[in-house]
């Protein structure tokens, strides 16, 4: 989350090239945002997200680029409705949808987590329906304000199914965790969206002295789930526990009753997993930003979240780190031994792009007969 977005393509030779750096002042200039956070390729160009307005403070929203010169189009919405908090965005092609999630302001989250603003309720516990050919808003869905930071959207990748699942960072009533579906309820024009909690992670209680300072009082590591992924039969869901340093494999072809198949460990708070290819080492960070191979037979995830949060809650610093997992066809995780990619002193691993496609980058139409 940078004050300038770059765009990066590759050229036939493969080489990267920086094509167009927007400013920051181009940014909130033409669009009114600031902090661009997720892109998407989408119906009438290239979409992102932001999360605040030019003060730092809301209603972030969503901007359009040209699909071809990358310029900025401005802010997509035409009616924003009772949305103040933003975060991620997918849509539902077949039913000319958009979900949009909630984090908190710019000036909610430069800094780190604020402890009186997460314990107030105030970090977004939101979902937004909107009418993705109109661009405005439909319908504000609250998990409730104990459910705080709601995250990463995964909608299903078939157009014709009404669902998907968003993750939840921590309840303030237990610091467990949670994944939620949101559906279609009811038929017709009149039908709403609603959702349902179908997923919780339990926190696990830990000696304070192994614990960060922001964490002592509670004796306790919560999972912190910080992003999801699904694959791309919608048949495994993929979760990401940063505190705690698990990785969940869920078998959720039926998608109101998950199934747990399979749970690895890298990292953690106190646990500290190590990683086969480094035994003798520690690791810092925990299962972060996953992506998953368009087979489903690799799952890719790094270690960082936000530099200013990392600090917080691993002050012993964070070594950029990316491993692989092997999925087994009917279930089942085994981490890859000989895959470790470690990033030089100073940078830190976080989102991950696939050449040739992966299950979260693409817009997806519909199947064949």
């Amino acid at each position: 989350m940078s004050t300038a977005l770059p765009l990066v393509t590759i050229s036939r030779r493969g080489d990267r090239i920086i094509v167009k750096v927007i400013e920051h002042e181009e940014t909130t200039e033409k669009t009114g945002y600031t902090a661009p956070h997720t892109i998407h390729c989408g119906p009438d160009g290239v979409y992102g997200s932001a999360l605040g307005s030019a003060s730092g403070d809301g209603p972030g929203g969503i901007f359009l680029m040209d699909a071809n010169t990358f310029e900025l189009k401005g802010p997509w919405e035409q009616n924003h409705g009772p949305q103040q908090l933003a975060y991620d965005f997918w849509w539902h092609l077949g039913h000319d949808t958009m979900i949009t999630s909630e984090w908190g302001t710019p000036n909610m989250v430069k800094n780190g987590l604020v402890p009186e603003l997460l314990l107030a309720g105030k970090y977004g516990h939101k979902l937004h329906i909107w009418d993705l050919n109109k661009r405005r808003h439909l319908q504000e869905i609250d998990l409730g304000a104990e459910q705080q930071m709601v995250l990463e959207l995964r909608p299903a990748h078939d157009p014709k199914k009404a669902y998907g699942f968003v993750g939840v960072v921590i309840s303030l009533k237990d610091l467990s965790s949670s994944i939620w579906m949101w559906y279609r309820e009811g038929g017709g024009k009149n039908s709403k969206w609603a959702v349902r909690k179908v997923i919780e992670i339990p926190a696990e209680p830990a000696d304070p002295e192994k614990l960060p300072p922001l964490l002592k009082g509670f004796k306790a590591v919560p999972p912190l789930v910080s992003d999801i992924n699904l694959s791309l039969d919608d048949r495994s869901l993929y979760v990401s526990c940063w505190g705690t340093g698990e990785f969940i494999q869920y078998d959720v072809s039926d998608p109101a009753n998950p199934k747990k198949t399979g749970s690895i460990h890298t990292g953690g708070i106190v646990r500290r997993a190590a990683h086969p290819k480094k035994p003798a080492q520690a690791l810092n960070g925990g299962p972060q930003m996953v992506e998953i191979s368009r087979d489903g037979k690799r799952v890719y995830w790094t270690n960082s979240l936000y530099s200013t949060w990392d600090n917080q809650f691993y002050p012993e610093g964070m070594p950029g780190a990316k491993v692989m997992a092997n999925a087994g066809a009917s279930g089942g995780l085994e981490l890859d031994r000989d895959y470790w990619v470690s990033f030089p002193d100073g940078y830190r691993a976080h989102q991950i792009r696939l050449e040739g496609g992966d299950c979260s980058t693409d817009s997806f139409c519909y199947p064949s007969a």
